[in-house]
């Protein structure tokens, strides 16, 4: 697209701004709108209690280079912090060592068999560089297939049904692949692992942004939700606000995919039906502040039948806050009744398990909890995803649409969020 062209982005979650900010930097009028009253989608902070911090956990590892790269431009590399953590298993009433070649060899729980297999698995995951054939492959079986049934059933099971549920059997293989070699790239050693955060958190990184897009030129509109995109014969007009009409050269949506068809009714059917076929994991995600640590790892594995979580973050086991703060994230199809429960189930659930985890923990202890939900959370992607896909680019002029669905092999990431934001950007 030739400069100076008038772009409207629907959606100011780090992709959306990824994209504003690359088309502003590249001489063209952006404007970002956004239905929340604030920025950054899952990234967003809240005050709570006090404490301003993100709705939903993140991290950031050694492979994220897009995200070290916009950090520099923005001039707040200074801001990146890396720190050694812990990984540990909570098994049988136990919480085991976990995340090296000793604390597999020392876990109780499997043969020495199984543990050479479990072993195997990740180095050589972590090893491999070509995803392609592994997308035609299912996760569970792949993953049995090389670590054996008892190291599936005791490690495996339970974090696939606990955040998939009915389509526990049916992920991608390379998109677990991606995730195990996204975390195991991030050790500097056989047996340390470090991770990453922002000082002051994902706000540092979208302060930065907005200020970027603003001193381009651009515009974010919070609280202003598009109520639909506007194309006549193959091309792309604008988009509908507030019932009037706000005249674009091209369009953007990196909204959830599922809010596709409602934004443009009047695509070509068959498009229509693929973001339909689209299914998405929803998430309510409770937030913890404790008067005194839980553990000493950052995340810890749970394979425990009393428990329907396939584990939880120990935040300020990563980040340096002044409490001690938990996500603990209960994943479930947003058709599950379960969804629509209040959320105080899910805090008693979160006050029993703390204290199972932990039994010096008293009730005294858990100071606040809070909790945040969002029904379009994690794409569920199997085998060959992408080719169920629409082209990012649709046959129509000037309209694009992804969201991170399309980040695949790739999970759900500020860093993918980066890369995708500006690759789209250069695309329009």
């Amino acid at each position: 697209m030739a400069a100076d062209k008038n772009i409207a982005v629907i959606g100011a979650g780090p992709m959306g701004l990824a994209v504003g900010y690359q088309a502003a930097r590249d001489g063209h009028r952006v404007t970002i709108f956004e239905a929340d009253d604030r920025v950054g989608g899952m990234t967003a902070a809240f005050d709570f209690d006090g404490l301003a911090i993100e709705r939903y956990y993140h991290f950031i590892c050694a492979s994220d280079r897009p995200l070290f790269e916009l950090l520099e431009e923005l001039g707040i590399q200074d801001k990146l912090c890396w720190k050694e953590t812990r990984m540990g298993y909570y098994y049988m009433g136990q919480v085991h060592p976990w995340g090296n070649p000793i604390a597999l060899l020392r876990f109780p729980q499997l043969s020495l068999l199984s543990k050479i297999r479990y072993g195997a698995h990740a180095f050589f995951s972590t090893k491999r560089q070509n995803w392609r054939p592994l997308d035609e492959l299912e996760a569970t079986q792949w993953i049995r297939g090389w670590v054996g049934s008892e190291a599936f059933e005791v490690l495996w099971r339970r974090l696939f049904d606990l955040k998939f549920y009915e389509y526990a059997r049916a992920l991608s293989a390379a998109w677990i692949w991606t995730r195990i070699k996204r975390v195991g790239t991030s050790r500097y050693s056989t047996m340390r692992e470090k991770l990453g955060y922002v000082e002051g958190g994902s706000e540092t990184v979208l302060d930065a942004l907005q200020r970027a897009i603003n001193e381009a030129g651009g515009t974010i509109c919070l609280c202003t939700p598009v109520e639909r995109v506007l194309h006549k014969a193959g091309k792309v007009q604008g988009v509908q606000v507030a019932g009037a009409v706000r005249y674009f050269d091209a369009v953007v949506s990196t909204v959830p995919i599922p809010y596709v068809p409602r934004l443009i009714p009047d695509l070509p059917e068959a498009i229509l039906a693929q973001y339909r076929a689209v299914r998405n994991i929803a998430v309510v995600c409770v937030i913890v502040k404790l008067a005194r640590p839980l553990t000493r790892n950052f995340w810890l594995n749970i394979n425990d039948p009393h428990m329907d979580i396939p584990g939880l973050v120990e935040f300020s086991n990563l980040r340096e806050l002044p409490e001690h703060v938990i996500y603990v994230p209960f994943y479930m199809p947003g058709e599950n009744l379960k969804y629509q429960e209040m959320d105080e189930v899910f805090f008693a659930k979160v006050r029993r398990y703390l204290r199972n985890i932990n039994p010096h923990l008293k009730d005294t202890d858990i100071l606040a909890m809070r909790a945040s939900r969002y029904r379009y959370a994690q794409p569920v992607c199997g085998p060959r995803y992408l080719k169920a896909l629409p082209p990012i680019q649709l046959p129509i002029d000037g309209l694009y649409v992804a969201d991170t669905s399309y980040y695949y092999p790739e999970d759900r990431g500020v860093s993918e969020s980066v890369r995708m934001g500006r690759m789209i950007a250069k695309m329009v």
